[in-house]
């Protein structure tokens, strides 16, 4: 008696123990991998095991309200959970028992996951060689995705020491739960269906569905099959069907297509487990190698920026991205001009003005639409080229740099071009410069294309990823961007007539605009000097010199026709001479590192080697031509606390030049939905991590707080032995 009381009494003190001391885990279940967002633990139905035996255990994820993880197909974005064993030799584990996922809208996306708490139970193999009296050892790394409005990967370590006995110990609780979990897995259908094409539209024949049922969802596994976002409509009757959308990336590699159906009946929710036929015209449609898949990103939205857009967003952003790249120091020059030729207009034909006005938005569009199909084309070729791929050419940059310097010394009456050649000189404020008004929208567009402005970069990553005619209309919108502040002051007589009279302050207006044109002529010469070294200087002096003088020579030869003839050929022959120099010593030499102190050159295999030594990483995708990023190296990058920061979390700062042509980096922007520079990527200090991508205009904090994240200074994720 006084034994069995001493055993009644010796469990219950363990049971009461268990009970007021919950942060301690019980035999079934591991210690917990906590952070703000989830608590995940790892649950065993057994106590106890018994050599070769098979026993569930599930990897328990609880989420914090709003915030979801993923299913085996993610749907639009995301990644599912992943779980990497280390079991005793002779052991094995068995593929993750799926749940019935549930569709998760995060517009204009849908996602497939779960909310909640959610149970992923799987089957362990004990050795059949195992020796009672020794422990079966447990061990697990587990990632997963988990996101609300943004996405933070997690992951944890995860172990259980289980007895090995004669006689198995079952886990009452523990086995209840997974029991549970599993009985609530998707069962497999007691009917077959089909899946065929019907003008365009993807048809789901589910010739076996109860009558009655309502909210009917089909969860494909494959990812490449239908718009996830996309409805599905049921069409009852005899022979019900669901109507699907094709995906843009449809690939059918099996005969057969398998997935979930979940819906309710007799409003109980239901889930059943599929597989569909799938006729021969799809798999002849569907048959074909799909388009290469991106790596996966995580993606932090900031104001505006990183998010994936529908067609309307991006025409929006472009729209107002074209309108504040105004403001950019590359293109005020240029605009400089053309308002001085507004002050010139002011006061007389309101008509002439509005002529201006609209020859110079047609400048802007038509050079905007070359330009964008000059990408797309030579994209859908296999050339990797971005926007401002032009100002990787050195001669082209030589030759932008000759003519701000031609216009600065025509601004100071150096020397007077005819209308003729307005494009380059006077007529470009001139009255009735047609030409010229036309020319600025032209130059304009060309020297603005290295700067990027707020909201530019992911309308023009969306509009290079759409077919050609979705691409132009979001460069269109940029374009009528840029160009609605000078089109709008034409047609706005009351502003110009606020301007006094043309008098004396005119001219001194338009020598002082000389000098910004002088400033943008030595940055552009500064940057042949980065792409060439100093045989690019040498060659942008002489280019400046034969220009010069060719423009002097047909200045002091005009009279005669003879006298005109022989200096025209003399100044061709001239300028002919020069640019055979220019062109010689201006193409690029043999590369160097983008090597400055601490940082390093970017390669994706630096990349890689760097996370798997467990360091996060920062890479600047850059050129020496684009004004947003030399902006951010002086107002962020290069400030002593990012440093600080830089050096205190370990982070490895990697440099991507694109100041010269490059097809790898022209691939990594092309994969991180980019058409050009800006681009900053930090990945987290775990092999083969997402990276998080910045927005294109740094902050200090903002730098720093990207770095805290990637180094694991914020997830408060523990992981356990």
């Amino acid at each position: 008696m006084r034994l069995h009381f001493g055993k009644r009494f010796l469990r219950g003190a363990v049971l009461a123990f268990g009970l007021a001391a919950p942060g301690l885990a019980l035999a079934a279940e591991s210690a917990a991998v906590t952070s703000p967002r989830v608590t995940a633990t790892l649950l065993s139905s057994r106590d106890t095991v018994v050599p070769g035996e098979r026993f569930k255990v599930a990897l328990v994820q609880k989420l914090a309200p709003h915030w979801h993880t993923y299913w085996l197909n993610p749907g639009d974005s995301g990644e599912p959970t992943q779980i990497r064993w280390d079991l005793p030799a002779g052991a094995t584990a068995g593929e993750i028992q799926w749940p019935a996922p549930k569709a998760i809208r995060v517009e204009p996306l849908v996602n497939f996951g779960f909310e909640g708490t959610v149970l992923l139970p799987l089957e362990i193999t004990v050795p059949a060689d195992a020796k009672p009296g020794e422990n079966f050892a447990l061990k697990a790394e587990a990632t997963w995705l988990v996101c609300e409005k943004i996405c933070i990967p997690e992951e944890g370590s995860f172990s259980l020491d289980l007895p090995i006995a004669a006689v198995s110990t079952v886990d009452q609780a523990a086995a209840a739960r997974i029991n549970a979990a599993i009985a609530a897995l998707p069962k497999p259908a007691a009917f077959r269906g089909k899946l065929r094409d019907d003008a365009g539209k993807l048809v789901l024949d589910l010739p076996g569905l109860p009558a009655g049922v309502a909210d009917l969802r089909f969860f494909p596994v494959s990812d490449t099959l239908i718009e996830h976002a996309a409805d599905q409509p049921l069409t009852a009757g005899d022979k019900p069907f669901l109507t699907l959308t094709r995906s843009s990336a449809f690939k059918l590699e099996k005969p057969e297509v398998t997935g979930v159906l979940t819906f309710t009946e007799t409003g109980s929710p239901r889930a059943v487990t599929i597989v569909a036929d799938a006729d021969a015209a799809l798999m002849a449609a569907g048959g074909a190698a799909a388009p290469e898949a991106r790596p996966a990103v995580v993606r932090i939205p900031m104001p505006a920026e990183g998010a994936d857009l529908t067609l309307w967003a991006a025409l929006a952003f472009a729209f107002a991205g074209g309108l504040i790249l105004n403001l950019m120091p590359c293109v005020l020059p240029v605009l400089f001009i053309k308002a001085l030729g507004f002050a010139q207009l002011a006061h007389r034909n309101r008509s002439e003005v509005r002529e201006q006005g609209l020859l110079f938005l047609s400048g802007v569009l038509l050079t905007f639409m070359v330009l964008a199909g000059a990408v797309i084309a030579l994209g859908a070729l296999g050339s990797s080229v971005g926007w401002g791929f032009q100002l990787q050419s050195p001669p082209l940059v030589i030759g932008l740099a000759v003519v701000m310097v031609l216009i600065g010394l025509n601004l100071l009456g150096a020397f007077e071009i005819g209308t003729s050649v307005t494009g380059l000189g006077d007529g470009l404020a001139s009255r009735g410069g047609r030409l010229g008004a036309f020319m600025t929208g032209v130059l304009a567009v060309v020297v603005a294309t290295p700067c990027t402005a707020p909201f530019m970069g992911a309308a023009m990553g969306y509009a290079v990823t759409q077919p050609p005619v979705i691409a132009l209309s979001v460069f269109m919108a940029l374009a009528l961007g840029f160009a609605l502040p000078v089109v709008a002051l034409s047609f706005a007589p009351g502003l110009l007539r606020l301007l006094p009279r043309t008098g004396r302050w005119m001219l001194v207006l338009k020598q002082a605009f000389a000098f910004p044109m002088f400033a943008t002529a030595i940055w552009l010469i500064w940057v042949a000097s980065v792409q060439s070294g100093p045989q690019g200087v040498l060659a942008a002096l002489v280019a400046v010199l034969a220009a010069g003088f060719a423009v002097w020579l047909v200045g002091v030869t005009r009279g005669s026709f003879a006298r005109r003839a022989f200096g025209s050929v003399l100044a061709a022959l001239v300028v002919l001479g020069a640019g055979w120099f220019t062109v010689q010593n201006a193409i690029p030499g043999t590369a160097t590192e983008a090597r400055a102190g601490d940082i390093e050159a970017w390669s994706p295999e630096r990349v890689a080697a760097l996370q798997v030594q467990g360091k996060p990483v920062f890479v600047n995708f850059t050129a020496a031509w684009c004004i947003t990023c030399i902006a951010n190296e002086r107002v962020a990058l290069s400030r002593q606390e990012v440093k600080d920061a830089f050096a205190r979390l370990g982070v490895v700062y990697l440099k991507a030049d694109w100041t010269n042509r490059d097809s790898r980096i022209a691939k990594a922007l092309a994969e991180q939905g980019r058409a050009g520079v800006p681009l900053y990527l930090f990945y987290p200090a775990r092999k083969e991590a997402q990276a998080e991508i910045l927005p294109q205009l740094l902050t200090v904090d903002g730098l720093i707080a990207a770095a805290e994240r990637a180094a694991g200074r914020n997830a408060k994720t523990a992981a356990l032995p």
